[in-house]
């Protein structure tokens, strides 16, 4: 595989990308609205410490359900909508091989996708750190858990969301319907956070974002087997109308 060529076709999804003012929301605006948001339910809400120490892993957690979202509509428009906008035909047309283009839209859609959360993630632990200091007496970030979530379990998160959406978006011919069935991917995440707010299941237990993760791996390697074993240009190219 040719790792220039699916540079290429990356590269091509980013100039379109550029032209889609969901995909720009959806990157930068929503992740600010969870930096700044989440700091400010536990400076109004007033939580106690014993609170903010349940809340703040759970928070940390909720980045996983953008993990989910954001790459859902990047990988649909990265697939379904060049075939709608009738662009995808002539990539499919070149001697780039299907490995090269599944990569290529892979990268595409994490590159943009982790820039986004990762950057939201940051400013996140800066101002949580500022209400941290002043109610507990010491910045609860960085530490192991979060280090965990924001260089392991979001990334692999985003690769797992990518693959799903790209597997789902070569079968379908409509990006809504892309859409909705690539969020699907975000219920489970939206279970566990649910259950972390719940202290049903310890966020801020280490040895339980480790079994995460490990769940996370084996289901990127699953994904982007079948994604890869499912994506056929000359399918895509005979049998969409």
């Amino acid at each position: 595989m040719r790792l220039s060529k699916s540079w290429a076709v990356a590269s091509k999804d980013f100039k379109v990308f550029r032209k889609k003012k969901l995909v720009i929301y959806l990157m930068v605006v929503f992740p600010l609205l969870f930096s700044f948001l989440l700091p400010a339910v536990i400076v109004v809400a007033k939580t106690s410490t014993a609170e903010i120490s349940i809340l703040l892993p759970a928070f940390t957690f909720l980045y996983l359900v953008l993990a989910g979202v954001i790459p859902t509509t990047i990988a649909s428009y990265s697939i379904v909508g060049e075939k709608v906008e009738k662009s995808l035909e002539p990539l499919l047309a070149t001697p780039t091989t299907d490995s090269e283009i599944l990569f290529g839209k892979v990268i595409s859609a994490f590159l943009p996708s982790i820039t986004g959360i990762l950057g939201g993630f940051a400013i996140f632990m800066f101002l949580m750190d500022l209400v941290t200091r002043a109610r507990l007496g010491y910045y609860f970030f960085p530490n192991l858990n979060s280090d965990l979530v924001f260089f392991l379990m979001v990334p692999l998160a985003v690769i797992m969301s990518v693959e799903w959406n790209v597997f789902v978006s070569s079968r379908a011919s409509d990006v809504r319907v892309a859409q909705q069935v690539g969020g699907l991917l975000m219920a489970p995440f939206v279970g566990i956070y649910v259950a972390g707010e719940l202290n049903l299941i310890g966020l801020g237990v280490t040895n339980n974002l480790l079994y995460i993760c490990a769940a996370l791996a084996v289901a990127d390697v699953i994904l982007f087997t079948l994604a890869r074993a499912t994506f056929r240009r000359e399918e895509i190219l005979t049998k969409w109308k």
